[in-house]
């Protein structure tokens, strides 16, 4: 037990680069962490209800933050190509330099990068598999990275249609997703424990990138 928590102690320390007072480079913690889940997120999870979601807030804060990142001209709205009555948040150019430059996470992911790709990996299935445990505790459903979906399908030969060269499908959204989609979040996804391969070349992708 001691060890388990000295480990979550660690854990709250690095917290308080992303959960701080007042606000760095103009933003709240709460507006940075609305900004970089949007550069994160799917097509399908870049609305205000989603945003409201993951963030752990009410619409009404939800369109507050969405107002003051489209002031600061990080953010824009536009119509949704699936149902026109509504709108996808998008990241400007603006926001995605903001993001690289001056998000306060980004001394975590230096350190973190740092450790080296194999660190990296056992580090990312560790966290996984606590948020696991805290998941099935609260029964809550948080985002997460497509690749690990149920609902993520591969697409068999002659299902293209035109619709591109995307390699997977979502079942849920019926929708054609690529390969470098599965790397986004998603808030409507399920957990399942069946993808490995997908998980396996895309760490393999990484490594190479970097020898």
């Amino acid at each position: 037990m001691p060890l388990a928590r000295e480990a979550v102690e660690l854990l709250v320390q690095a917290a308080r680069a992303w959960y701080f007072e007042g606000n760095q480079h103009g933003l709240r913690d709460r507006e940075w962490m609305a900004l970089r889940f949007l550069g994160r997120a799917n097509r399908f999870s870049r609305t205000p209800s989603a945003l409201a979601g993951f963030i752990g807030a009410t619409r009404a804060t939800a369109s507050q933050i969405v107002k003051t990142l489209e002031s600061k001209s990080l953010l824009v709205r536009k119509p949704s190509h699936e149902d026109k009555r509504s709108v996808v948040l998008h990241v400007t150019a603006q926001g995605d330099k903001c993001l690289n430059q001056h998000d306060p996470i980004n001394h975590v992911l230096n350190a973190v990068t740092a450790l080296g790709t194999d660190e990296c990996i056992r580090l990312r299935d560790s966290l996984r598999e606590i948020l696991n445990h805290l998941d099935a505790a609260h029964q809550r459903l948080d985002a997460s990275i497509c690749r690990d979906c149920m609902f993520l399908a591969e697409r068999g030969p002659g299902t293209g249609k035109g619709r591109g060269t995307a390699e997977f499908m979502c079942r849920l959204y019926r929708a054609p997703i690529s390969l470098e989609e599965t790397e986004l979040l998603c808030t409507s996804f399920e957990r399942t424990r069946d993808r490995p391969k997908i998980e396996q070349h895309l760490d393999r992708g990484r490594v190479a990138s970097q020898g």
